[in-house]
């Protein structure tokens, strides 16, 4: 018979303190924790210490799409023909966990260890129980274990945002879309270079919604890829959510920028601004930015990215993605040349 254990991460701050749990409904249960780690580090624990300890055909229930994704689509098995690199040609992040999960599976032979997932912060009181554990070992830095479920887990986890309240993301297959602002993509008018990169997005987006139908934009709706991103989603006849770092973000852009901003705004289907009161310093301004671009690292199940390669800010949040997805999950696009 099939032994079925959840399992899930959490981290108080990402890096910092974080916790590891799985549970076997009606079963054992084990968790653990780490100093210093990210939340990504603790969802690939809490499968492998289950793996370990749990003998048998075995299938692992997790909400992280980055260790389900990992056995679906066989991401692994790129890494490995590659020498541990991934697509970007960048080592594989986190590859001291990676490795003896995936050799556990492979050692299990096809079909001893399957991968499901399931959404977070949902109605699975089983997902809710190791959320619970792994909270509780983060905080507490210590972890226990039984041979039945615990019945005081300790308080739940705050919705996608690991350690802190923050805004509910819209349901769906969350997509969040970013990139480039106008100087590297032909200017602030309408050019040959934005329309490309428009017609690109369009296309990619109409094929995920092919793929998920519940799909659904996140744009940070800033001047460059964001607005394309919430044109070619309009295009696409997929719906899109503006998040916003504070309000009247827009109140420096030109005029005709500033329009088109009012009526994608009006367009979505919903709107989140992250931040009450609009900053007083330019500083506050770019800490709120950096806050916005967090949220949506946390808040995505996928990602997209207008990246030329070189420009450094935007190679940041490349990378920033990569580490809160999982690198196969960002996908890069880069505009054609000027």
């Amino acid at each position: 018979m099939t032994t079925t254990a959840y399992t899930d991460g959490a981290c108080l701050g990402n890096p910092g303190p974080g916790g590891w749990a799985w549970a076997v409904p009606g079963g054992r249960f084990a968790s653990g924790a780490a100093a210093h780690t990210t939340n990504q580090r603790m969802e690939i624990a809490a499968a492998l210490e289950a793996v370990r300890a749990l003998e048998g055909p075995l299938e692992i229930v997790s909400d992280s799409t980055y260790v389900v994704n990992c056995f679906r689509d066989r991401w692994w098995e790129g890494w490995i023909a590659r020498g541990w690199v991934n697509k970007a040609k960048q080592p594989v992040a986190n590859r001291d966990l990676w490795e003896p999960l995936i050799d556990e599976v492979r050692r299990r032979g096809q079909g001893g260890v399957r991968f499901r997932w399931v959404k977070g912060h949902g109605s699975d009181r089983f997902n809710d129980l190791v959320d619970r554990l792994a909270v509780e070992a983060a905080h507490k830095q210590a972890g226990r274990a039984g041979d039945r479920p615990p019945t005081d887990p300790g308080p739940a986890d705050a919705p996608r945002g690991r350690g802190g309240a923050d805004p509910r993301p819209p349901d769906g297959f969350r997509l969040v879309v970013t990139g480039h602002r106008p100087p590297e993509l032909g200017g602030y008018d309408e050019n040959p270079v934005a329309a490309a990169v428009r017609r690109k997005l369009t296309e990619l987006l109409a094929a995920e919604r092919e793929l998920h139908p519940d799909v659904v934009v996140l744009t940070g709706l800033g001047l460059g890829a964001e607005h394309l991103a919430a044109e070619a989603a309009e295009a696409a006849g997929v719906p899109y959510v503006s998040v916003l770092p504070y309000p009247d973000a827009d109140s420096q852009w030109p005029d005709a920028s500033r329009r088109e901003f009012r009526r994608l705004l009006a367009g979505g289907k919903g709107k989140i601004v992250l931040q009450g009161k609009a900053p007083e310093t330019r500083q506050a301004a770019g800490g709120a930015l950096r806050r916005r671009d967090a949220w949506l690292a946390r808040s995505a199940d996928e990602a997209i990215v207008v990246w030329d390669g070189d420009e450094p800010l935007v190679g940041r949040a490349v990378r920033a993605l990569q580490d809160a997805l999982g690198e196969e999950q960002v996908m890069v696009v880069e505009p054609p040349a000027g």
